[in-house]
């Protein structure tokens, strides 16, 4: 994604990184003498076509995320389903690559926006903005009428997993609103000139990263520049795959020890000869567009993202390259998940910000955004699937987003996520500082799982921290 997690956060995409504790907590301290916690909360009359009682005049303030999927969906679809329902009410839009830095004064100055695409590389920290209040709770949406059918709820046209992906200590407090499934990705039409087939096991892929680098094209490559959660995610895929998915999930919820398990341990070992061995020369000083032109360029043959990578490519994307994903290979003969497994979740975070002037704006905002015009507006404008039900029915797909959905139903029920990067920004940030220097040679696998270990410890003993768990 541009300047992306983006596409995670995810997702879910998106993450903070170099966003340091010390401006977060001065947005915390600022939004207490702000004068701003009661917010504005204006309410109309209720009706059916205006179940949350939103205010038909009152302005909604839209922010959102301008990287992989770009800004024109929002523009061109969401707020126009917006007008169109309240004309009389002023939709206001900006978009930025930076969220914290745009949207952060504007919450200690009491000027929160509505509605915040919160996603790429400087996401504001979910778990703060929960701990503090700045963020609305769900629910309501979650129960009210939707926009299509009015006997179900919001919640009912969800893929199931949606609301929890987005719940935090029992409450939903972001949409996650983009089906993401992430993995390797190649150009079709190289690897066919070139008779080669994706690895499925891990001496398939040690050979095929040889067979490549003897063409003289780099096996493979990440930016290391502000794109490390791409290849973190890569390892504990692999993690996953060597131990099962529970160990994600003791990593999420910040278990004794869940850093140093067997798996994560022989996941970063295998990575950290890729790294060493095929990685694309200066791979760490590049930001992810540079890294991704490089592969549309043909220097490059395997590149680690999430499913928005097509569409954030378009523009320099050559004809015929053929974008297509292919699950990480099995390290071990012994996975406990088969190679089919992949790591994918609902994506792309939205929140509504409860102390904004029209939070009932924000969550209407949402509301249309999961209607099936919405949904189908989206999937047309960016290419890439959402979490509503029949939202991309009668769409055909690009031969990238193909693959990934091909991937997703070859998977079946291995599917797996991670929410710590999320949850814990100090310990995403560093995860993707300790995946640096893993993968380009400065440190072994043992002081990997050591480093990120004491960190989890860290936050797991800070009080001042608020925890999560699934």
């Amino acid at each position: 994604m541009s300047s992306a997690l983006s596409r995670r956060t995810v997702l879910r995409r998106a993450a903070v990184a170099g966003l340091a504790a010390g401006p977060a907590a001065g947005l915390l301290a600022a939004c207490a003498d702000s004068g701003s916690e009661e917010g504005g909360d204006t309410k109309g009359t209720t009706s059916a076509a205006n179940p949350l009682g939103v205010k038909e005049d009152a302005p909604v303030n839209v922010v959102i995320f301008n990287g992989g999927y770009g800004d024109k969906y929002a523009t061109d679809v969401h707020e126009p389903l917006y007008k169109k329902a309240f004309p009389k009410a002023e939709v206001k839009h900006q978009s930025s690559q930076a969220i914290s830095t745009l949207v952060q004064p504007l919450i200690a100055g009491g000027n929160a926006p509505e509605f915040v695409n919160n996603s790429g590389s400087q996401a504001m920290d979910v778990g703060a903005l929960v701990a503090d209040g700045q963020l609305q709770d769900l629910t309501e949406l979650l129960d009210a009428p939707s926009v299509d059918d009015p006997s179900k709820k919001v919640r009912d046209t969800l893929i199931p997993g949606t609301v929890d992906t987005g719940t935090l200590n029992g409450k939903p407090y972001v949409l996650y609103y983009v089906s993401t499934v992430y993995g390797i990705w190649y150009s079709g039409k190289l690897f066919a000139e070139k008779g080669w087939q994706p690895a499925r096991t891990w001496p398939e892929f040690l050979a095929l990263c040889e067979t490549i680098k003897k063409a003289g094209i780099a096996p493979y490559a990440y930016a290391g520049a502000n794109a490390a959660y791409y290849q973190w995610n890569i390892i504990l895929t692999s993690a996953a795959k060597i131990g099962g998915a529970d160990v994600l999930k003791n990593i999420d919820n910040l278990e004794d020890g869940a850093w140093k398990t067997d798996a994560v341990k022989q996941a970063a070992e295998a990575w950290a000869e890729i790294g060493a061995k095929y990685n694309l020369q200066g791979a760490e000083g590049l930001k992810h567009t540079d890294v991704q032109l490089k592969q549309n360029q043909y220097q490059l043959a395997m590149y680690p993202s999430g499913d928005w990578l097509e569409n954030e490519q378009k523009k320099d994307t050559p004809e015929g390259f053929k974008y297509q994903l292919t699950p990480v290979p099995a390290v071990t003969s012994s996975d406990k998940l088969p190679f089919t497994a992949v790591y994918s979740a609902a994506a792309e975070g939205y929140v509504v910000m409860a102390r904004s002037k029209n939070p009932r704006g924000g969550l209407e905002y949402m509301r249309q955004m999961l209607s099936k015009a919405g949904a189908k507006g989206f999937t047309e404008t960016v290419k890439a699937p959402t979490v509503v039900i029949g939202g991309a029915d009668g769409i055909t797909f690009t031969p990238g987003v193909q693959s990934s959905q091909d991937a997703l139903k070859a998977a079946g029920k291995d599917v797996f996520n991670v929410l710590f990067d999320t949850w814990y920004k100090d310990l995403d940030k560093e995860v993707r500082t300790a995946t640096n220097e893993l993968m380009f040679g400065r440190i072994k696998a043992d002081a990997f799982v050591e480093r990120i270990q004491k960190k989890a410890d860290e936050v797991k003993k800070d009080s001042s921290v608020t925890k999560f768990k699934r």
